[in-house]
């Protein structure tokens, strides 16, 4: 399965497996941006990370973490 930036829910699940120790709260955008591009099966443009999708994957990895 390839995510894309869309795939808002599962990039935050892959996120709090991956980066447990994190607290979502306190990440910046740019880290956060390079964590997703990271990610073992995310596969598209980096260009369209913009800020809403980076909020909305921030949002739900806050939910995921509690």
């Amino acid at each position: 399965m390839s995510l894309k930036w869309t795939d808002v829910l599962d990039i935050a699940i892959e996120l709090a497996d991956t980066k447990a120790d994190v607290d979502p709260r306190y990440v910046n955008f740019v880290d956060l941006h390079a964590w997703v591009l990271a990610l073992p099966d995310f596969a598209d443009d980096p260009q369209r990370g913009g800020e809403k999708v980076l909020e909305a994957i921030q949002a739900a990895w806050i939910e995921e973490a509690q």
